[in-house]
Parts: structure tokens; sequence; C-alpha cells
């Protein structure tokens, strides 16, 4: 089986797949501390209780330091095994139309290859993570840019570090958008509020594009906003992981 690998600034995502099938998936917080050989004990540990034997991995990270343990790890406990880590020189197929290519992070170019094979273009990937990403794919499939906005969980955060009496939240749909309580009031602005700045910010992009094919939701915070944007389309919580699929094949 192919091990895909995500690490992102707050979560890692890793799944296996058998051929295009998704079999295993796993979700664990990321550390930029982790050493190489807690990465690999953690690693062979989750693997292990699947009873999973793979055959290759695919690779790629927002956290530099995370990303160089991560390359000790592959090269001490896997290094039998075939290996991709996106990165400059690893053929994506993704033309990168922007001023600073080298400044793209390597989910959103993996990101853009998975929504154009899936859902073609041109499309929008909004990936509601540590930051909420909005990744603009053309009807060839270049990456045309995007924009960031705060995340759900890093903005609740502010909140409640910065306001003496407010305080961290579940962040879920409450009962009604006038909240009755501070609780409920936090959770409006929330809920309501971002998936207001999704739709505007999604509807500006549209515009300028002229039309979408789709407008893709992802990331772990999707669940708790999507139910309320107009303007998403399709939701694929593993986009990411998928794409990684499709640069270790065009790879190895």
């Amino acid at each position: 089986m192919l091990l895909c690998i995500d690490i992102g600034n707050t979560n890692t995502v890793l799944a296996t797949f058998d051929g295009d099938k998704l079999v295993h998936s796993w979700r664990i917080k990321t550390d930029a501390r982790s050493t190489a050989d807690e990465l690999g004990l953690m690693f062979r540990g989750l693997l292990a209780g699947d009873a999973v034997e793979i055959s290759g991995i695919a690779a790629c990270s927002t956290v530099p330091a995370a990303l160089r343990s991560l390359r000790t790890m592959l090269s001490r406990y896997y290094g039998e095994i075939p290996s991709v880590v996106v990165e400059p020189g690893v053929r994506t197929g993704v033309q990168l139309a922007i001023d600073n290519p080298k400044e793209v992070g390597s989910d959103r170019v993996v990101n853009t290859l998975a929504a154009y094979t899936l859902y073609g273009g041109p499309s929008i990937v909004v990936d509601f993570g540590t930051t909420t990403n909005f990744d603009v794919i053309s009807g060839r499939g270049e990456f045309l840019g995007g924009a960031f906005a705060p995340g759900i969980e890093i903005s609740f955060d502010a909140l409640a570090a910065r306001a003496a009496q407010l305080r961290k939240v579940e962040p879920t749909r409450p009962r009604s958008v006038i909240g009755k309580n501070t609780v409920e009031c936090l959770q409006s602005g929330m809920y309501f509020g971002f998936a207001g700045q999704v739709d505007r910010i999604v509807e500006r992009m549209v515009e300028e594009l002229g039309e979408v094919r789709a407008v893709i939701a992802t990331g772990g915070l999707a669940p708790v906003v999507i139910g309320e944007c107009r303007t998403i389309t399709h939701h694929e919580p593993m986009i990411t992981l998928i794409g990684l699929r499709m640069v270790y094949e065009r790879n190895i």
C-alpha cells in the first residue's frame, strides 16, 4: 500500500491507498519538535495497529522543522521503500502562475492537482485549517493564487486571550444567530461569520474567473461551517492525500 503523509501546522494526516482506494486514515497533532525517531515510532505504531504493509510513501509539509525530521525518519526507517517528498523539482504537472512560485506551500500545489483531476477547472479549494486558505485553479489546471484568512481555532484563541470576559467555547452552530448568552454569541459570530467570509471571498473570485466548475471544501475544520456556506459545492476531506497519491504516481 501507498502511505501518504500531510504535515500541517496543527495536525498531521496520514492515509494508505490500495490503488485509487483509500483504506486507512489517521489524524494526529503536529509537533515541530518531534525527532526523527519519535516520528518513526509513531508512524510504525499506527501502521502496526492496523497490520498495514507499505510499498511506497508520498509526503508534504508546511512546517520546515517537521520536514527535516521527516526526511531523516524516511531515510532511517523506510530507506528501502520508494518515497516522494513534494518540493521544487518534483513533477506535479501543476504550473504556478503567480509572482513567486517558491512561496507556494506544497499542500496548495497538491490540492490544485487533485482538484483539477477530480473536478476540472476553473475551481476553488477552500482549506479549513490553522488558516483558511483559498486556492484558485484555472481551466487549464494552473495554480492562479488565492487568499489567506485566520482560521477558526486561532480566531477563537485570540478572542479568549485578548478579551477578559470571553473564553474558548465549542465551535458549533448555535440555536440562533442572536445569541442569548456569551457562549451562543461567540458561536454565532464564528459559525455565521466564517460562513459569510467564505461565501464573499468565493463570490468575488468567481466574478474574476467568470465561472467555476467546483468549490471544494477540505481541512479538519470544514465540517464546522460548510453547512452554512452557500458557495461550497463539494466536500473532500482527503483532497491533499489524494493529490499526494497522484504526485507519487507521476514520479515513481
